[in-house]
């Protein structure tokens, strides 16, 4: 049995359990969705891991079985983008106290990474909205 269709037995497995506790979590009343709550929190934190895991190992095997040059061009591009997303980012954009007073406590730092965030997001969703019209339009085209 290849690799391809043990995964796709542990990823349908996966589905079925969370499926099962979705419902339980649906169907019972408040006080069996709290004392479950932190059981389920472990199980979300296990598959989580397992689905880290196993998406490291295919970008691990696609990354050594195809071009590597390729790859690293886009990881390079994309950690461009988001350095370039960073630097335009201030963090200075709000003010902090109304949150600081409710006990958050939201630093300039904290507010330039989420800015970061959020730049990098535009850009990126900028790029691939692009892409698709820059794909769409060729194809038209070479008809």
């Amino acid at each position: 049995m290849g690799l391809h269709k043990i995964l796709k037995i542990l990823a349908f497995t996966l589905a079925i359990i969370g499926a099962i506790f979705a419902l339980l979590i649906i169907a019972g009343d408040e006080d069996t969705a709290q004392s479950m709550g932190g059981n389920l929190l472990y199980v979300a934190y296990l598959v989580l891991g397992i689905v880290l895991a196993l998406v490291l190992l295919f970008v691990l095997k696609g990354l050594f079985k195809g071009d590597i040059k390729k790859t690293l061009t886009t990881v390079g591009a994309f950690l461009a983008i988001v350095v370039i997303a960073y630097v335009i980012s201030s963090g200075t954009d709000l003010d902090l106290q109304p949150f600081n007073d409710k006990g958050l406590g939201i630093t300039e730092a904290i507010s330039k990474n989420v800015g970061a965030g959020l730049y990098a997001f535009y850009i990126l969703a900028v790029l691939a909205i692009g892409s698709m019209l820059y794909g769409g339009v060729k194809k038209i085209f070479n008809k």
